[in-house]
């Protein structure tokens, strides 16, 4: 795998590697005072930059009227698969990562045992392969190589994207249909609840079509990142230039667990009504993403 930043401005490699040091400082904190043995044992053994970073062609235009920017996403490979628990092991280092000033780009990672990324190597899913043929290495306990990948057929690559899409589409644009119903009923927590897992479903419409990998995450900011990372198309949903719409998709993010949980919770029928009509649009990019996608596919695999 490659090792070099050379590629990237000075600043942006001292941040990472300020960033790797916040890493695994707080994985060290994480496990003080464990007494099972794999906590005892557990070890990070690689942190690596993948993504727009790691390719080269990141976006960095907060000062425009779209203010996209990429953020700087991580696959960390620890040795025991119980420590991928973000709750139990990661979030404090995520907090740590959106409140350091030394961190001016924010920062996605995922988490996975090396045995489950050689597994999905071997199994020949793309997101993986994509990590280690493009990934650049930012910290190593060892050199243990991760296993060579074995590459689906044109076919099989096809049949799982088809799959995936169908599985999964159909089920966010369903969602879309009782949010509104909730909404004009007055019924506000639910139709956020609802509209979060549109959100959440067409990310992981995106993902696994074109990648083969979704993360175990309800964060929608995460999956939006990852998915944007695969077709900037997508960025061009949530408009950044004014403050009261990243507020409400703020709002909506935190509807997972706070709109079902919490009598405190409130959204406006404003908000709902914006950032439904957003998520229809959402929609239908990740319906045009995705079909291309396969109808490529579809031609490599000789279908056509």
């Amino acid at each position: 795998m490659k090792t070099s930043l050379d590629h990237l401005p000075e600043k942006k490699q001292r941040q990472l590697a300020h960033i790797v040091d916040i890493i695994l400082e707080e994985f060290e904190d994480a496990l003080v005072g464990g007494t099972a043995e794999f906590k005892k044992k557990g070890r990070i053994l690689k942190i690596i930059l993948f993504g727009s970073y790691a390719r080269g062609d990141w976006v960095d235009e907060p000062h425009t009227k779209k203010g996209y920017r990429s953020d700087y996403d991580l696959l960390i490979v620890v040795n025991n698969r119980k420590l991928a628990d973000f709750a139990a092991y990661w979030a404090k280092a995520k907090d740590r990562l959106l409140r350091d000033r030394g961190v001016k780009t924010v920062v996605s990672f995922i988490v996975h045992s090396r045995r489950e990324v050689n597994t999905a190597l071997r199994e020949g899913q793309y997101f993986f392969t994509d990590i280690r043929r493009e990934g650049i290495v930012l910290y190593e306990l060892d050199d243990e190589p991760l296993a060579e990948p074995r590459p689906l057929t044109p076919k099989d690559a096809w049949k799982v994207a088809k799959a995936n899409f169908k599985d999964r589409f159909p089920f966010a644009q369903g969602l879309m249909e009782s949010v509104r119903m909730h909404v004009e009923k007055g019924r506000y927590k639910i139709a956020a609840f609802e509209l979060h897992q549109a959100i959440e479903h067409a990310y992981s419409t995106v993902l696994l079509t074109l990648t083969n990998y979704g993360p175990p995450s309800h964060n929608l900011s995460f999956l939006r990142s990852l998915a944007e990372d695969q077709d900037r198309r997508l960025a061009d949903v949530w408009p950044r230039d004014q403050h009261r719409y990243t507020a409400w998709f703020n709002t909506l993010n935190e509807a997972y667990v706070k709109a079902r949980y919490s009598k405190y919770y409130e959204i406006s029928e404003e908000a709902l009504v914006w950032l439904g009509e957003r998520t229809a649009k959402l929609h239908e990019i990740v319906e045009q993403v995705c079909r291309e996608h396969l109808a490529r596919r579809k031609e490599e695999a000789g279908e056509g």
